[in-house]
C-alpha cells in the first residue's frame, strides 16, 4: 500500500531499474509517516561511505508524537540495502552517468519501505515528447470509450 509517490521523479528522470530498501527511522518519523505527513518531491539518494543516505526528505513531526524531543524535518536518514546491492548500484552510478533518486515511499509487511530508481536525466525535447504520449494516450483512451 502505497503512502506518498514521488511523480516529479518519472517527469525529470528515464528510470532504468527500481530497488526496495528499508529506512533507519526515529518513533516520531513513524507515526508522522503513518499520518501522511511526509513530502518526497525534493528528496535524492546520495552515496556516502559506501552507504546509501536519503537527504531532503521532509517529515512533518506531530504535536503529539514529539513533545519531549527536538524533532529535525529534513534529517539525513539512512537506507538499509543488502551490501552487494549497494556495491551494483555505486558501480552504475559512478560508471554510467546514473543517479539514485526516491519514487515511493509504501508499507510493507508492516515496515515502512522506500522504492528507489535508478535513472538518468531527462532532457526537455525528451520531456516534450513524454507528454505527448501521455496526451495521445488519453486520446486513444477518450476515442475508444465513445464509440
Amino acid at each position: 500500500m502505497s503512502i506518498i509517490q514521488n511523480k516529479k521523479a518519472f517527469h525529470d528522470y528515464f528510470i532504468e531499474e527500481k530497488n526496495e530498501t528499508g529506512m533507519v527511522l526515529q518513533g516520531w518519523e513513524v507515526k508522522a509517516i503513518r499520518a501522511g505527513r511526509v513530502q518526497l518531491k525534493e528528496a535524492y539518494v546520495i552515496i556516502r561511505d559506501g552507504e546509501l543516505y536519503l537527504i531532503g526528505c521532509h517529515i512533518s513531526p506531530l504535536k503529539t508524537a514529539s513533545t519531549h524531543i527536538d524533532p529535525d524535518p529534513t534529517r539525513t536518514r539512512k537506507l538499509l540495502l543488502r551490501a552487494e546491492e549497494i556495491r551494483r548500484l555505486i558501480g552504475k552510478v559512478d560508471r554510467a552517468g546514473f543517479t539514485l533518486v526516491p519514487l515511493d515511499l509504501h508499507y510493507k509487511a508492516g515496515r515502512i519501505k522506500l522504492e528507489i530508481g535508478l535513472a538518468k536525466g531527462k532532457k526537455q525535447h525528451d520531456k516534450r515528447e513524454s507528454e505527448k504520449q501521455k496526451e495521445w494516450q488519453r486520446d486513444k483512451q477518450r476515442l475508444m470509450r465513445d464509440k
